[in-house]
């Protein structure tokens, strides 16, 4: 069984405004091991690595990173996160590039050839 998402219900998610924060404010407490109020490096790094983002994202278990290379991919993704390049992500910058990210998957599904819906996990 698959999950459907359409570009409506991603626009509706972000657009209601008490929902998203909630969601946001949920993933962020449980990314915050320490609850300091920040994510750091390495808490978001420990997630990427659970969520095993490049068989998730991209249907591939190795491509060949060497440890460096996927440190570097997860710093990468980190930065987009940290905003003030402080080092750390604060509730709001996290806010902010979850929106960002889910923008540019509504819009790539608006214009996929599909234009209706994205499978987005197997359940």
């Amino acid at each position: 069984m698959s999950l459907v998402i359409t570009e409506a219900a991603i626009t509706g998610f972000i657009n209601n405004a008490q929902v998203f924060k909630s969601s946001i404010e949920n993933r962020f407490a449980s990314l915050d091991a320490n609850g300091d109020g920040l994510i750091s490096f390495m808490e978001m790094a420990k997630e990427l690595m659970s969520l095993r983002m490049l068989h998730t994202c991209f249907d591939v278990d190795e491509i060949g990173l060497s440890h460096p290379e996927l440190v570097e991919l997860h710093r990468d993704i980190f930065s987009r996160f940290d905003s003030d390049g402080s080092r750390a992500v604060d509730l709001d910058e996290f806010g902010e590039e979850m929106k960002e990210m889910l923008i540019a998957v509504a819009d790539r599904i608006g214009t996929s050839k599909n234009r209706r819906s994205w499978i987005y996990a197997k359940l």
